[in-house]
């Protein structure tokens, strides 16, 4: 089953039938048990329970055979757990072996923090009301003692709401989501709505400004929503020597068989066109582009906020749209 998605909003909506739920600053996983076992998957479907193995364990350990939660996978830094959000422990954790990531699982373990119940026991709930599934979440984990394994916040009242969306950013808490309370669970729609302090989204890294290894800058890509072509989108601002770091062997030149030409025809900024060196269309990036749009393309360069190896490539939005 693929997740239920978001999409941008610029305001909270208010009303009797929306809930409101923290946006977790980790990775999206569904956690199906069975046989003893946990099995987790990222939205794109890549198995992150060997990468993840202390999670699949509280998983197993907890929960009754047969069952299907959707929730977010987050490592709390500090040495004693209780800092902020560590997004980059979540991809440190990502690109290391299944041996090394036993290893980070004792040294920095994560926690799965689980907002909705598709199945429990057996029975299905996707189609039923999320005001149900959410009853049975809770009832769930009435049982659940495990530490590594959390209930997700969720409130009615769109004052506490606020004061979470305020008050939750200082330990790295991306802002809200949204969700209608009488709606079942619709896998691969858009319908929830996240509201972030600060609006960014999802793009494919097509080329590169320097070389693969260590890139200058990233030339981002779309898909056309009619052809499903990818379309050169934009480019990033210059990045800095952490970010540079981040990216280390996550590209990877491309084949002959690239989808863009080999050079720019236009540049951004009213400078001249650079060379740029393709690369496979694989990675994802977060970006807080401008709505300005210019040419079929992000008008200004692109502020970079880091890559997200969890996301696949299809899961990106498709055109320009910043999904208002």
């Amino acid at each position: 089953m693929r997740p239920m998605l978001a999409r941008t909003s610029d305001h909270l909506p208010e009303g009797p039938d929306w809930v409101y739920e923290p946006k977790w600053d980790g990775f999206r996983a569904l956690a199906e048990t069975g046989h003893g076992r946990a099995v987790l998957a990222s939205r794109s479907g890549k198995r992150l329970d060997p990468k993840f193995p202390e999670v699949a364990e509280a998983l197993a350990g907890a929960l009754p055979d047969d069952t299907l939660l959707d929730g977010e996978i987050v490592r709390w830094g500090g040495a004693d757990g209780e800092g902020g959000l560590d997004f980059d422990a979540l991809q440190r954790r990502n690109r290391a072996s299944t041996r090394a990531a036993r290893g980070l699982a004792a040294t920095e373990p994560c926690h799965y923090i689980a907002f909705d119940a598709l199945r429990v026991a057996g029975a299905d709930l996707a189609r039923r009301s999320l005001t149900h599934r959410r009853a049975r979440l809770k009832e769930l984990f009435d049982g659940v003692d495990d530490p590594r394994l959390m209930l997700g916040w969720q409130t009615a009242d769109v004052r506490t709401a606020r004061e979470w969306f305020d008050g939750l950013a200082a330990v790295g808490v991306e802002g809200l989501v949204a969700k209608d309370a009488r709606r079942a669970y619709r896998p691969g729609h858009r319908d929830w709505l996240k509201y972030k302090h600060r609006v960014t989204t999802e793009a494919v890294v097509g080329g590169v400004i320097g070389q693969p290894e260590r890139p200058r800058a990233l030339i981002l890509g779309r898909r056309d929503p009619e052809t499903g072509d990818l379309r050169i989108a934009g480019r990033t601002a210059e990045l800095r020597a952490d970010q540079q770091d981040a990216l280390a062997g996550l590209l990877r030149a491309a084949d002959d068989d690239h989808p863009w030409p080999r050079r720019l025809a236009t540049a951004w900024g009213g400078g001249e066109p650079v060379a740029y060196v393709r690369v496979e269309p694989e990675l994802v990036v977060e970006v807080a582009p401008d709505p300005a749009v210019s040419a079929g393309r992000w008008r200004h360069v692109v502020p970079y906020i880091r890559p997200r190896s969890d996301v696949h490539p299809h899961d990106v939005p498709t055109g320009l749209d910043l999904e208002f």
